[in-house]
């Protein structure tokens, strides 16, 4: 199959949702004008087509984007090196979100380009008559897609982009109105996903193309956000104010039913997808392309142009489509220091380097992990495989990879260690915690050489340690799954200053089996086979399943599914389907939503503990989040609201309550 290389071509009006300026097409001629018959040609809509897919860069792996669907979950707060652009997002009294701080601004500006886009090629193509209907389709997908991420985010959005509602827009507008939640579920999302569906193929058109398979996800998952809008639990505010009705006369339940229906459709009609045999097919490098992925933003090793970024440079975190949102995720391992002999003392060695390696990667200590991350979402790390290919819970030593000869460090306890031995490690639980001694700082005394980082110490042992509720703003595990990939690293280090050439996972066929147990659980009728701990148990049967020990670097074959699909509660709730998503999902830009969708942010991510933000801090701290009704709405840009020719008081109105 041809596979589908993007590059960002971006063929859109010069709307005012977007930038003052105008986008380029694909010669990179400015233009104030967009002639529709431009899309009535193959050059047109190939461009056009092509832009839809490049603009997923600018949204996934766009690291202030990812930390605001990550900071202030239960899953993730900021890091010892976070700027505004976390701290704001965290809730916890160190930053205030606004909508001049709030990064969900880099969702703002690149859908609406988008869906212009797209609205040009459905309007346009479809009078040319000369194509055919599964390529209109993609657009129809990509527009229903930005439009489902922006109700999510924002609430209401314009569906009148200056030239009519979902009409493509040609030249620049300053003036705009928001249309309602449910207009823009009704009018603009449901309709594009239910004629994808008929029309998109079942196969790709490409490799990463989007199929009838993608299109059933999104609308299943639509319906069932739509359905928990509909009911409002914990009566949440909406923006602009609407009564919580349906104007197709239908009730929460009806779309509960319709969500189970569509995601159980695409369950048993797969075409050419399914679940990968373990956790660990799905994550490791080498294998993003797979079976399970629906939907990627891609990039590549193969070509820096078609990658989108540099391959062998010190590349900035983000901009153009550049995918660094595994650094912000990763803490600055390379402090680590052993010593050359055994007493600790003179010029340590950086033991632990930076390596384009997917355990280790760019550091930029910006977000952490919560301590609850490993005490309770992660709270069984024998059974599920899924810590394991989720953390790096072991630094191993580089250090001939960066040019040290010596064949022989000395690291805790003034034990000898040899390259690719356990330098740090992060234990699973507190078992041993009473056997441990932590330094009050970054080294012990009389140790200058060793350590710096503040991690404890066990007799016998060479490695040092920290268990989770040790875990620090400033030393953490990483996270692996959304680790560099490289193979033209050699015997070296590699490039792990360049941003990350791997695909940034959006979709997945397992997400089919939890809308569906999520709909089940809210009422939806199921058939035989398929309740709602019928398809957890699917997924966790899968997590059951090794083939490959992280902690251990070495085969590890092992299948657990009958215990793990034993231990699934017999009744499934919500709280259980939210943890199993964190369990399967953690850290990849899900959990905000799902927090949002499901009204439990303030529940579940209200507090969380962490210790505190200096090299051996390892006293766990409570801190509290004031997580208000209206914060389940992000604010409209700031830039958004400047370019508007409103008044202040329309303005005023214009901007979701609680941010004005």
């Amino acid at each position: 199959m041809k596979h589908l290389f993007i590059k960002s071509i971006v063929v859109s009006a010069c709307f005012m949702l977007v930038s003052s300026g105008c986008k380029k097409i694909l010669e990179e001629e400015p233009r104030s004008f967009y002639d529709p018959n431009f899309f009535k040609t193959e050059k047109g809509v190939q461009g056009g087509i092509t832009s839809q897919y490049a603009h997923l860069r600018f949204i996934y792996g766009q690291p202030y984007f990812y930390n605001s669907l990550e900071t202030g979950t239960d899953e993730y707060t900021w890091a010892q090196s976070a700027d505004a652009n976390f701290k704001d997002a965290d809730m916890s009294g160190v930053g205030n979100l606004t909508p001049a701080s709030s990064r969900s601004d880099v969702l703002w500006g690149t859908a609406f380009s988008n869906i212009n886009t797209a609205s040009g090629i459905i309007e346009n193509a479809a009078l040319a008559g000369t194509f055919p209907a599964s390529l209109i389709a993609e657009a129809r997908f990509f527009r229903a897609f930005d439009y489902f991420l922006l109700v999510q985010t924002f609430g209401g959005v314009p569906l009148d982009l200056g030239a009519g509602e979902l009409k493509f827009n040609t030249a620049p507008s300053r003036l705009s109105v928001r249309n309602t939640v449910p207009e823009v579920y009704t009018k603009a999302v449901f309709p594009d996903l239910v004629q994808a569906i008929d029309e998109l193929p079942v196969a790709p058109r490409v490799t990463g193309g989007v199929t009838k398979t993608v299109a059933r996800l999104y609308l299943a998952k639509a319906y069932l956000t739509y359905g928990w809008w509909l009911q409002n639990p914990n009566n949440i505010p909406t923006y602009p104010q609407t009564a919580r009705t349906d104007p197709d006369g239908h009730d929460a339940q009806w779309y509960f039913q319709k969500a189970y229906d569509i995601a159980v459709e695409a369950i048993d009609n797969p075409g050419n997808f399914g679940l990968e045999n373990t956790f660990y097919d799905l994550h490791v490098g080498g294998n993003d392309r797979n079976r399970e992925m629906l939907l990627y933003a891609d990039h590549t090793q193969e070509s820096e142009f078609y990658n989108g970024a540099c391959l062998a440079c010190f590349d900035s975190e983000s901009g153009n489509g550049r995918n660094g949102a595994s650094w912000m995720v990763t803490f600055n391992y390379t402090v680590i220091r052993s010593s050359p002999d055994a007493t600790g003392t003179g010029a340590g060695i950086s033991s632990v380097q930076r390596e384009a390696a997917q355990a280790l990667g760019r550091p930029y200590t910006r977000m952490a992990p919560t301590i609850g991350a490993f005490t309770n979402t992660f709270a069984d790390k024998t059974l599920d495989s899924r810590y394991d290919g989720t953390f790096t819970s072991v630094f191993r030593g580089n250090w001939p990879k960066g040019g040290t000869a010596n064949a022989t460090l000395y690291n805790a306890n003034g034990l000898p260690v040899t390259p690719g031995q356990p330098i740090l490690t992060f234990l699973p639980d507190e078992t041993l915690a009473p056997t441990i001694t932590y330094p009050s700082g970054a080294t012990f005394p009389g140790r200058p050489a060793v350590n710096n980082i503040g991690a404890g110490e066990i007799p016998g042992r060479a490695d040092f340690v920290i268990t989770p509720r040790a875990i620090s703003r400033i030393v953490f595990p990483n996270l692996w799954k959304l680790g560099v990939y490289r193979t033209d690293n050699g015997s070296g280090l590699g490039q792990p200053n360049a941003t990350s050439t791997r695909p940034f996972k959006i979709a997945k066929f397992s997400e089919l089996y939890f809308i569906a147990a999520e709909a089940a659980v809210k009422g939806a009728t199921t058939v035989a086979g398929k309740s709602a701990r019928d398809l957890i148990n699917v997924i966790r049967a899968r997590a059951g399943k090794w083939k490959f020990s992280n902690r251990d670097n070495a085969a590890f074959v092992a299948d657990n599914s009958a215990a793990m699909t034993a231990a699934t509660p017999a009744a499934i709730d919500i709280n259980y389907i939210l943890a199993e998503r964190s369990r399967e999902y953690f850290g990849e830009g899900h959990r905000w939503f799902d927090l949002v969708r499901t009204q439990k942010w303030n529940e579940l991510a209200g507090s969380y503990e962490i210790a505190g933000a200096a090299y051996g801090n390892h006293t766990p701290q409570t801190f509290n989040r004031t997580i208000n009704p209206t914060h389940y709405l992000r604010p409209i840009p700031q830039d958004q609201m400047d370019r508007m020719a409103l008044t202040a008081e329309e303005k005023a109105a214009y901007q979701n309550p609680g941010y004005q």
